[in-house]
């Protein structure tokens, strides 16, 4: 993956980083442990990792200052000023390198976008803050600051604190730095899914009032609020709910005063609940993306499919346009201005506008896939779709048929149905084509089905749709040409179903497409 652009960090942008990281730090400072004051739950360095993914080399000074701030501030360490000062730049260095793994490797938008950039995301900042601890600790026992027998028991609890704080705060405290992300989270919080907050707290005080602290016996009803947000809002439901379960834990630590031991264990729990709701979160955002550019690419392949009818559309009036436009030669070449030019003028306009409103038609289902409909006579429209394939049928040897239709008229709009009934007779008349010439037919049929509906029946002498065959045939991207792209069924389904009718294949030993559309009660064709 591309190296991220790094930003420009600027003085706001320091002041938060610093003032952040510093308030971060005090809101987790609970249980101190050993003369280091290390916390079981420590999200401050989540902060400092997303401005070094964000801003690059430019975030380490203010990062550094931050660390020695809280030190001196938060913790009241008593370390020599200039081991301090060392260790921060140390635990910088650390934080630099992981952020730049993690900028070079997923990139600072990517971390949580898909499963894979989660996966990374989770392995580099485990492996990552390990590594960095182990310097932190090496660098207190060189010091003489910290005894060698102590580094093992020191090791674990601060390395837990780095990772467990980074895992369950970084995904909310990204999308809180994002325009876009604070947008979806305040959509989220004012929008009908802010139940399932609400629900969380009702979770959590069950959990801790009702349940054995000590043996946790409660303790995984949480996931339900958390895979139910991720299920209905994706990341932005898991990270909030999350957070809100990280503060529950918070608060009932300070209200039952629950031992540093039973902490640690509970925050343990927190970042597999968490891991588990943001993996969630991100399979479902990744399915409504993916969801949505399939949308967009079957739109512009219908839009391609209507271009074809367009054309034939177009061509009329275009045509009409150029023989009234040497019409109005011919006659300024007479002298003619009278009565027989005003009239020629006339229907040169009248073309003009009727070819606008065609490429009108197509222009609004490029933006909106807006429908027009209109009253349409049936026999009229099947006359009209097969004879636009004569010419083919006597070159391919094709025996075309069309069985006389119901006098039926349907609201449809007529264009979409053309590139329905265009798709159904190019696939009959390629299976048609896989015959000897004498046995290649294609017929196309209608009756009244009930007194609302028609069914019209598109049929050829071609090999037929097989059982395996019929449960991928209406999937878009599945085709069975080699040069096909699988959209034209899927297509034709989706207008089909968009006019309020059926479109389907039935499994014989010829190729037989059906669909069924409401027509107009009670109205039947004058001729």
């Amino acid at each position: 993956m591309p190296k991220s652009a790094i930003r420009r960090l600027g003085w706001r942008d320091a002041l938060l980083l610093v003032g952040g990281y510093v308030a971060l730090d005090w809101a987790s400072h609970i249980h101190p442990l050993h003369g280091l004051d290390v916390t079981p739950w420590s999200p401050a360095p989540a902060l400092g990792l997303l401005f070094l993914v964000r801003y690059g080399g430019q975030a380490a000074a203010p990062l550094a200052l931050a660390i020695v701030a809280a030190d001196a501030w938060v913790r009241e360490l008593s370390l020599p000023w200039l081991l301090a000062c060392g260790l921060a730049l140390q635990l910088t260095a650390g934080y630099w390198l992981i952020a730049g793994i993690l900028r070079r490797r997923v990139g600072s938008k990517a971390m949580f976008v898909n499963q894979r950039g989660l996966i990374d995301w989770v392995t580099i900042t485990v492996v990552g803050t390990l590594v960095n601890s182990l310097l932190f600790i090496a660098g207190l026992i060189l010091a003489g600051y910290l005894p060698r027998g102590a580094a093992a028991e020191m090791l674990l609890p601060y390395w837990l604190g780095d990772v467990v704080g980074v895992l369950v705060s970084m995904p909310l405290l990204a999308m809180l730095l994002d325009e876009r992300g604070r947008a979806r989270l305040r959509r989220l919080l004012l929008g009908r899914e802010a139940l399932s907050l609400l629900t969380t707290g009702s979770v959590l005080a069950f959990t801790f009032v009702a349940g054995e602290m000590t043996e946790f016996k409660y303790f995984p009803v949480l996931f339900l609020p958390i895979a139910w947000a991720a299920a209905r809002q994706g990341l932005a439901g898991a990270a909030l709910t999350v957070g809100l379960t990280q503060i529950g834990v918070i608060v009932a630590t300070h209200l039952l005063g629950l031992s540093p031991r039973i902490l640690i264990e509970l925050e343990v729990l927190v970042v597999v609940l968490a891991l588990s709701g943001f993996f969630i979160g991100v399979v479902v955002d990744e399915k409504q993306r993916l969801s949505a550019e399939l949308q967009q690419t079957l739109r512009l392949a219908a839009a391609g499919e209507m271009a074809g009818a367009l054309s034939h559309e177009l061509h009329q009036p275009l045509t009409a346009l150029l023989a009234y436009t040497r019409a109005c030669q011919q006659l300024l070449a007479q002298g003619e201005s009278g009565e027989r030019l005003r009239e020629v003028i006339d229907r040169v306009v009248g073309e003009s506008q009727r070819a606008a409103d065609v490429v009108s038609r197509l222009r609004d289902f490029f933006r909106t896939g807006a429908t027009r409909l209109e009253r349409l006579w049936l026999r009229e429209l099947l006359s009209s779709a097969a004879s636009r394939f004569a010419a083919q049928a006597q070159q391919q040897g094709v025996e075309l048929l069309l069985q006389p239709a119901p006098p039926s008229a349907l609201w449809a709009d007529r264009l979409q149905l053309e590139v329905v009934l265009r798709n159904l007779l190019a696939n009959a008349f390629e299976a048609a084509a896989e015959r000897p010439r004498a046995e290649r037919q294609v017929r196309v049929s209608a009756r009244q089905d009930g007194a609302t509906r028609v069914c019209i029946t598109v049929e050829d002498s071609g090999p037929g749709i097989s059982a395996e065959m019929e449960e991928h045939l209406f999937e878009a991207f599945h085709s069975s040409k080699a040069s096909g792209l699988g959209l034209g069924l899927a297509i034709s389904r989706a207008i089909v179903e968009a006019h309020g009718g059926r479109l389907w294949a039935e499994v014989a030993d010829r190729g037989v497409f059906k669909l069924v559309l409401p027509i107009e009660e009670g109205v039947a064709h004058a001729k």
